[in-house]
């Protein structure tokens, strides 16, 4: 099965990265799927079919692959906007709102994505849902100074809240230092309330929900690729 989905990912990821173009500055995304079409990207970089190209990576950890794969890197300090980020997704629900932060890189992929003039996500198609948080929790960053107090403010408005450790119980840091609480809300019946409730709290770096960022998705299932754009 892991290897059917990693297909999946994989076309999805080769047809996004047809959108690119010589002398793009890209957003480079992070996660699994995402990582494909960096593969993908430095295949054409290789082979000199696509020249001229700079990311913006997403995570210290898409920096690494990047720079080891050969793609030139560059910062939103120097290209403050982007011509195009492909980047995955957690859940996609059909207005094309998403949940994302899985691999805990939630803040410095919203930073790209409001700083992307196109933003493509590409998925298998068992992130479809018919609402945000019904397959996934919600990631939330917060800053550990009091970061119990935003665990508590979560659940207050009905999340079962986890913070996010490895085996050994250490908990994980982004790459600003924060911490992640998953939380699971279940269906969500209206994220932009609660977006707002969550952008209001002192505390809260930032949190999963990316809504009216994607461009299109480009979803990868059994029957073929689909081209999903904002209703």
């Amino acid at each position: 099965m892991t290897d059917n989905r990693d297909q999946l990912k994989r076309a999805a990821a080769a047809a996004a990265v047809t959108y690119l173009r010589s002398g793009m500055v890209i957003g480079l995304g992070a996660g699994t799927t995402a990582r494909f079409a960096l593969d993908l990207i430095a295949e054409r970089i290789a082979g000199g079919s696509l020249t001229g190209v700079r990311g913006v990576p997403c995570s210290s950890q898409v920096a690494a692959d990047a720079a080891r794969l050969g793609i030139p890197l560059t910062t939103l300090e120097e290209h403050p906007v982007l011509d195009l980020t492909i980047d995955g997704a957690d859940e996609i629900s059909p207005s094309l709102d998403l949940i994302k932060g899985g691999g805990g890189a939630l803040l410095h992929e919203k930073i790209v994505a409001q700083a992307s003039r196109r933003e493509i996500i590409i998925a298998d198609d068992s992130k479809l849902s018919p609402a945000l948080g019904t397959h996934r929790s919600l990631p939330v960053e917060v800053l550990p100074f009091g970061w119990r107090a935003q665990r508590d403010y979560l659940a207050s408005l009905g999340a079962h809240v986890t913070l996010r450790a490895d085996d050994a119980g250490t908990p994980f840091a982004s790459d600003e230092g924060n911490r992640i609480l998953d939380c699971d809300f279940g269906p969500i019946s209206d994220p932009r309330a609660l977006a707002a409730d969550l952008d209001g709290r002192a505390g809260i770096v930032e949190h999963g929900l990316f809504l009216g960022l994607a461009s299109e998705a480009l979803v990868a299932g059994h029957g073929g690729l689909r081209r999903l754009t904002r209703t």
